[in-house]
């Protein structure tokens, strides 16, 4: 029997897709759950964006290969979206990047930048991916804490007290996945002088900036970010459409180039299609974000109900697609979702899946209707 290589033993099977594959059982046994556990968007994207895409298929190059570096109108959008958005001038011939969804970016970035025993400092609680990408190229991950009585930012002090001396790159993520904790200004400066005091490449992983979120932030706003810093960003979460597939990195013009270099070696272009459905997506009036934040507002109003019923706290002033609560003391994470699976049928995330520090807390996701949360509601009362 052909083995697997060593890299697979440093890695295990994403936490969801393994019980996925439970709550589909439970399912396909009757039982009725109501999936509170993942952030995959249920709504749908804006009609513009499915009108283009239709409208698309009819073009001569549309069943072409693609660029690799995505269509020109694409990145000039990207680098409109970012101006209007963000305030961050961006070249959208030397500075953007467009991705098959910003996840394979953390790949494509972590290949272009990692050697085998560099360390990569990953916040805990964290996006698991991160440590898995590490793993699998042969880096050390290097957990640094966030914690609630430090809003979940990091101790930046305590970091520069260890041994910074083979660190390459550090994730940060705000707003933060599973928190929904938000930087300040002073937090991004910060992390920027930190990272030009010890050579270390900071990656912003920023999703969730325009769900519940009033000030969306850029790291690349702030000064000398171009020099330490690039930014992941994606439309799934921004305009429901996840499974589109559509991400983007952007930043100085040389990391873009030598991520690039992966990438083209990795895929053969983004689909004709799903480029001119991004274009509108990205060009969409700030309309938008408030019809589908009305739609998240009410529904996190019922998951903070939902979680007052299982006798959990949370905090209201947090941001993005995730309601994070904290359980009564003493009481274990995984065990407690089990049991609310088991006696509700109501799946939800154990906060133990983004890190150490994420015992004595679960994860809900706002990705239900308003009906399925009420009706959670109910089973638990």
């Amino acid at each position: 029997m052909i083995t697997g290589a060593n890299r697979l033993q440093t890695v295990e099977e994403y936490y969801f897709s393994r019980k996925l594959r439970e709550v589909a059982l439970l399912k396909a046994a009757g039982k009725p759950i109501i999936n509170l556990g993942i952030g995959s968007p249920d709504l749908e994207p804006p009609q513009r964006v499915i009108t283009a895409l239709t409208d698309s298929l009819f073009d001569a190059k549309a069943n072409q290969y693609q660029s690799y570096q995505g269509l020109p109108e694409l990145r000039e959008a990207m680098a409109k979206f970012y101006k209007e958005h963000f305030e961050v001038p961006l070249s959208p011939k030397t500075e953007i990047l467009p991705l098959i969804g910003s996840k394979e970016g953390i790949m494509h970035i972590s290949m272009a930048f990692l050697n085998e025993g560099d360390e990569v400092l990953i916040p805990d609680p964290g996006y698991a991916t991160y440590s898995a990408v590490t793993k699998l190229l042969g880096a050390k991950p290097v957990y640094y804490n966030l914690k609630e009585d430090n809003n979940w930012h990091p101790d930046l002090v305590a970091l520069e007290g260890t041994d910074l001396s083979k660190v390459k790159i550090m994730w940060v993520n705000y707003p933060h996945m599973p928190t929904g904790a938000t930087a300040t200004n002073k937090l991004f400066e910060d992390i920027i002088a930190f990272a030009m005091r010890n050579d270390i490449l900071v990656v912003n992983d920023n999703p969730y900036s325009f769900v519940l979120n009033e000030f969306p932030r850029s790291i690349l706003k702030y000064k000398d970010a171009k020099k330490v810093c690039l930014e992941l960003n994606s439309l799934s979460k921004t305009f429901n459409m996840a499974g589109w597939r559509v991400g983007m990195v952007l930043g100085k013009s040389e990391y873009i180039d030598d991520i690039l270099k992966v990438k083209s070696n990795m895929d053969s272009g983004m689909f004709y299609g799903i480029q001119k459905g991004a274009i509108e997506a990205l060009n969409c009036s700030k309309m938008w974000f408030v019809s589908l934040n009305s739609v998240y507002e009410q529904r996190r109003t019922l998951v903070w109900q939902l979680a007052e019923a299982l006798n959990c706290t949370y905090d209201r002033f947090t941001s993005g697609l995730f309601v994070w609560a904290k359980l009564p003391p003493m009481v274990k994470a995984e065990e407690f979702i089990d049991v609310v699976l088991k006696n509700n049928s109501i799946f939800i995330a154990p906060g133990t899946v983004f890190g150490r520090n994420g015992e004595g807390y679960v994860r809900f996701s706002l990705c239900a209707t308003t009906e399925e949360i009420e009706e959670a509601i109910a089973r638990v009362k």
